[in-house]
């Protein structure tokens, strides 16, 4: 059995997929667990990994950490040994991700407001990566919260595509600004993104030192059901469509 990503439109009884995306589901997984694996996972990996080069004793700054792939890159970097500080509007949703590693949390329901309660988490120095799944009104606080040659990754635009910055911020922290997408990119790129998580990650899966984070499905013929339940911000972790 296996499984992979897609390029969208995988909401079906049957996909037809490249053989270079596919990857053998651990036994340890069932078909609802692997279904909210690639995705999730590889998005992370390439993410923080891959493009921003995120190593180990290194710090992460992951942004809407109880979701999806925030869940799933927060459980991979503190495999890497990362210290890690993930923001969420809802307490109880950092509250949750303690469980999974997180070293500090911070609550943004009163506003993007939290560079300073990130560079007191780190000692004053900031983060060295930061996983945006958020943009908008964070942008400029997550400029303010890196560290020196810093690497924002900015993957999401869920508070909106505009937001005015301080350049000479960018200058003096020689600071490195890349934007991301998985599902638009060719399918060589896509084939070495699975490669790469799979040697990395896939053993860790196996033995369920990581796990993907299933907070509820739905049946197919309620996708409707199951994408209001998103919007409404109350899932932690992935919501899955079960054929």
């Amino acid at each position: 059995m296996v499984m992979a990503i897609t390029s969208g439109e995988a909401q079906a009884e049957k996909v037809v997929i490249d053989h270079r995306l596919l990857m053998r589901i651990p036994d340890s997984l069932s078909f609802v667990d692997a279904a909210a694996v690639p995705e999730a996972f590889i998005t992370a990996h390439d993410a923080i990994f891959t493009q921003a080069e995120l190593r180990e004793g290194q710090t992460l700054l992951l942004h809407a950490v109880g979701s999806g792939v925030g869940l799933a890159a927060l459980q991979m970097a503190k495999a890497k040994g990362v210290f890690v500080v993930g923001t969420s509007r809802t307490a109880d949703k950092v509250e949750r991700c303690v469980e999974f590693g997180l070293d500090r949390g911070i609550v943004t329901s009163s506003g993007a407001v939290f560079a300073d309660q990130v560079k007191d988490a780190t000692g004053g120095r900031g983060v060295d990566v930061i996983l945006d799944l958020v943009g908008g009104d964070y942008f400029p606080e997550s400029l303010a919260s890196l560290a020196l040659k810093g690497r924002i990754i900015l993957v999401g635009l869920t508070a909106g595509r505009k937001a005015e910055i301080d350049l000479g911020m960018t200058l003096q922290k020689r600071a490195r600004v890349i934007g991301t997408v998985l599902r638009a990119r060719p399918l060589e790129e896509k084939a070495e993104a699975t490669r790469r998580f799979a040697n990395d990650f896939l053993p860790l899966l196996t033995n369920g030192s990581i796990n993907p984070v299933i907070d509820r499905t739905f049946p197919g013929s309620a996708a409707k059901k199951a994408y209001a339940y998103l919007a409404s911000n109350a899932n932690f972790g992935k919501v899955v469509l079960e054929f």
